[in-house]
């Protein structure tokens, strides 16, 4: 049986223990999680809801907008109007920054999200998710764009939703991971799991195979040793797993230890890597790192970049230290 810890009971005792969360960082996360629960409540309902399929649109990355897509975006949009502890948001799916309505004095916090990770599953039922992360805004300053371009070190609260056979909640306020499990009897998320640890060593990883031909020869040279199994240098048997969700993928390295690859290639030379920095791989690596793993973009530490824009994109190698570091080594030699 767990103990009956409520997020709200959770969060409540983390501000009591460290002076580093503000009431209005702790409100913000029960207004994140509110946000969740109606996006869960609309994944669920699928076609009876009709929100399955194409919006006919396309987001600011050229992607096409599926319908689901549009809602959550919107739902974490209007869950934080009414607060005035945010001060901006920005997403994925739009442009530009989302300035709160100044009704109230203006809020210390930023919030970036990507509101429906891995929503090419929909259509097929298969878990997607929401991903978060929350930055100080400098002081004294109207909020700008500028004001987001901040280094994952900067984080004060990052995490995601996975909506799948149950909704779980993965959060971090910098002390260690932990998983909450929507009750849906009583509406809210339980505390199921705390300090969530990855194993330093795996022997599976998660990577799109159809891509190899594109890859540099660093990452050829680790999949190769991989596929090779125990007759090969590594001497032992890797299994690949991969749905095509990053959160889903990630949520499963921390569960029970692996290694998630997107790495640059040849495809958009141009594009220093697929995933968006502030949208999916800052918040996603301070999870990893939380929870003892190592995430890095090849040549250095992803949390450790400066974002030079809203958008960037970067390749990951996150998850199991052994693994990581060794793919990272290969990626170091001439």
């Amino acid at each position: 049986m767990y103990k009956k810890t409520y997020l709200t009971r959770y969060l409540v005792e983390k501000q009591r223990l460290n002076e580093h969360i503000s009431p209005e960082l702790r409100l913000l996360l029960e207004v994140v999680a509110r946000a969740c629960k109606r996006i869960s409540q609309a994944v669920n309902k699928g076609a009876l809801g009709e929100v399955m399929g194409s919006a006919d649109s396309e987001n600011v990355q050229g992607e096409m907008q599926k319908k689901l897509d549009i809602i959550a975006n919107e739902v974490l949009i209007e869950a934080n109007e009414w607060g005035g502890h945010l001060a901006a948001m920005a997403s994925e799916e739009m442009e530009g920054i989302h300035v709160v309505p100044n009704r109230y004095p203006q809020g210390e916090y930023l919030l970036m999200f990507d509101p429906l990770d891995g929503s090419s599953n929909i259509d097929v039922n298969v878990s997607i998710g929401t991903i978060f992360s929350v930055l100080k805004k400098p002081e004294g300053t109207l909020v700008s764009e500028q004001d987001f371009l901040q280094a994952g070190t900067k984080q004060v609260a990052a995490g995601y939703c996975v909506y799948g056979p149950q909704t779980t909640l993965v959060l971090t306020v910098g002390d260690g991971v932990a998983v909450f499990t929507l009750d849906r009897e009583h509406g809210s998320f339980l505390l199921t799991q705390e300090d969530l640890r990855i194993p330093d060593d795996t022997n599976e990883f998660a990577v799109n195979m159809s891509n190899q031909r594109h890859w540099t020869p660093p990452m050829q040279r680790y999949i190769d040793e991989c596929m090779q199994g125990i007759d090969g240098p590594r001497g032992k048997d890797f299994n690949m797993r991969w749905v095509g969700s990053m959160v889903v993928d990630v949520h499963r390295i921390l569960t029970r230890g692996g290694v998630f690859l997107y790495p640059w290639d040849r495809r958009e030379p141009n594009k220093p890597g697929k995933l968006r920095l502030m949208y999916e791989a800052n918040p996603m690596s301070w999870l990893v790192e939380q929870a003892g793993g190592v995430a890095t973009d090849g040549k250095c530490r992803i949390m450790d970049i400066q974002p030079s824009q809203l958008h960037q994109r970067v390749s990951v190698f996150m998850g199991s230290k052994n693994e990581v570091d060794r793919v990272a080594s290969y990626h170091a030699e001439p």
